[in-house]
């Protein structure tokens, strides 16, 4: 036992000196490189970032943290080519490749033939104030953003079934990983220990209660080699464009994953940095690319998780600085209370759908409301497509009342809006319907299915003079960056086959002339009352 203990001290002695030796070498190298430009050194809880120029070299620190291990040149050098792998999936363009630091400790130099001192992976430097951090997210570029872990998603590979990756118990293991190192690296006392206890409680609790559906979400495909560390400070915006890096590279444990634990990890970084309404378009985009609704069931708890994730880092940063930055302690706390939030019962979900003629504006306000409100938006032009196997943008040239329009293919793309809508409410998300819902037996449809969860059901019934609906749809057409495929002769036919609304549904209805932008914060306090 004495042995065992004085050898567990003597290692985390050498790694302390193999640290400083780092920390020194690092400082030398930028003095040495410093003709080069401006020199800086940025430091996390497991690298050290020097930035020289227009390069930026990345150094591992030589830690053990149990879920990750730098302990050792050979495997700091293993995880420098594993890091520059499996990045250039997303930004190619940053990771340039690894290079090893030689020379002498007082005389380091990048490259060489000498003996290796440390490697480091060499990445293009690009100006902080581009990270997601530092700015504001954009809806042009939360819909990009999107669209890119959507399609970043669809391509990862999927876990092979010989693996444990995604299995109930695997997730949980994480999971709970989680507030031991929490436990460890800070000592909780008092209101911040309970609540720990509560929020483990809670995971426990709830990975039994869904244990069901993770196991099904493997078997369906959704245990990918995603990212595994996708927050806003690894996210920048360069030449317009989101660009992802810094992914998960020191454990394939957190890397192979739910794709939406991947995507609550995001949506639950916004939230916590008020992008709330940035948070539920980027949410609802994903949703349209992917079709992963079923993620839903999973969300709130990967977004507990995840919270606990950014948790456990501040705590291990604030280890490392011995307990004395009062901004950690109040950051680790801050994340706690997102997961609590998160674990609540979520408000009482609604259903509402937007019904119009093409070129009425329902898309538009459908985004606008869906970012406002904590609804899962769903459309028409875009579920149909996909009960096709279209992407939203396709074009299929299909005439009115044939093809992927002909009236088999409306029941079926209603059916699937029903199906849909039904699935969000069961799970607690209030709904948005996008679609025209000319027939009133379809809108019907819709008020039943709320009754039937005993919700709130809401119309929005849009509408603008027909010179208007016609220059809308013409424009639309011909830009041809739109799901619908409406054109003015599909305009025509939906003028001769609308029903008016009943006065049954008159009576609950909002009606909104379209010619101009409604103004949302009047809607919202419409739709409350």
């Amino acid at each position: 036992m004495c042995c065992a203990s004085t050898q567990g001290a003597d290692s985390a002695s050498e790694r302390e000196s193999v640290d400083r030796r780092q920390a020194a070498l690092v400082e030398r190298l930028g003095e040495r490189l410093g003709a080069a430009g401006e020199v800086a050194v940025h430091e996390t809880h497991i690298s050290r970032v020097l930035l020289v120029g227009e390069d930026a070299y990345k150094l591992k620190k030589p830690v053990d943290l149990g879920f990750l291990d730098f302990s050792t040149l050979a495997r700091r050098r293993h995880f420098c080519h594993e890091e520059v792998r499996l990045n250039r999936r997303l930004a190619p363009e940053l990771y340039l490749g690894v290079v090893a630091i030689t020379g002498t400790p007082q005389a380091p130099q990048l490259g060489g033939d000498g003996p290796v001192l440390e490697y480091a992976v060499h990445m293009r430097r690009f100006a902080q104030s581009a990270l997601l951090t530092q700015r504001a997210l954009t809806p042009e570029i939360a819909d990009a953003l999107a669209a890119r872990i959507a399609a970043f998603h669809a391509d990862a590979p999927v876990a092979a079934r010989d693996t444990d990756y995604g299995e109930p118990a695997q997730v949980l293991a994480l999971m709970v990983e989680n507030f031991a190192v929490i436990r460890d690296a800070v000592t909780p006392q008092g209101h911040l220990a309970a609540q720990l206890l509560r929020l483990e409680q809670w995971t426990r609790t709830q990975a039994e209660v869904l244990a069901e559906t993770l196991a099904a979400r493997r078997r369906n495909g959704h245990i990918r080699e995603g990212h595994g560390d996708l927050h806003r400070g690894n996210i920048a915006v360069l030449d317009g464009r989101p660009l992802i890096f810094d992914c998960i590279e020191f454990s394939p444990d957190l890397r192979w994953i739910d794709t939406a634990s991947e995507l609550a990890f995001l949506l639950m970084d916004l939230a916590e940095a008020g992008e709330t309404a940035q948070a539920r378009r980027l949410l609802n985009a994903y949703l349209m690319h992917s079709g992963d609704y079923a993620a839903l069931a999973v969300l709130r708890f990967y977004g507990v998780y995840r919270a606990m994730v950014r948790a456990k880092v501040t705590a291990i940063g604030a280890a490392q600085h011995h307990h004395g930055d009062a901004a950690q302690d109040d950051t680790l706390r801050a994340y706690v209370r997102r997961a609590l939030a998160l674990s609540c019962q979520p408000e009482a979900p609604r259903l509402m759908i937007l019904c119009g003629l093409s070129g009425s504006g329902k898309t538009s306000l459908a985004l606008a409301l869906a970012a406002q409100l904590p609804l899962i938006h769903i459309r028409s032009d875009v579920e149909r497509k996909r009960l096709f196997g279209l992407p939203p943008l396709a074009r299929t040239d299909a005439q009115p009342g044939a093809g992927i329009y002909a009236a088999d293919a409306g029941e079926r793309t209603y059916a699937r809006l029903l199906q849909l809508a039904g699935e969000c409410l069961r799970l607690g998300y209030g709904v948005l319907v996008d679609a025209t819902f000319l027939s009133a037996v379809r809108r019907r449809a819709f008020r039943l299915l709320a009754e039937s969860h005993g919700c709130p059901f809401d119309i929005l019934a849009l509408d603008a003079p027909v010179s208007v609906l016609r220059r809308r749809v013409a424009g639309r057409y011909a830009a041809g960056d739109d799901a619908s495929e409406a054109d003015l002769a599909v305009l025509e036919r939906q003028l001769g086959a609308r029903e008016a609304l009943t006065p049954a549904e008159r009576a609950r209805a909002i009606f909104i002339d379209s010619r101009e932008p409604p103004a949302l914060d009047r809607l919202a306090r419409l739709l409350s009352a």
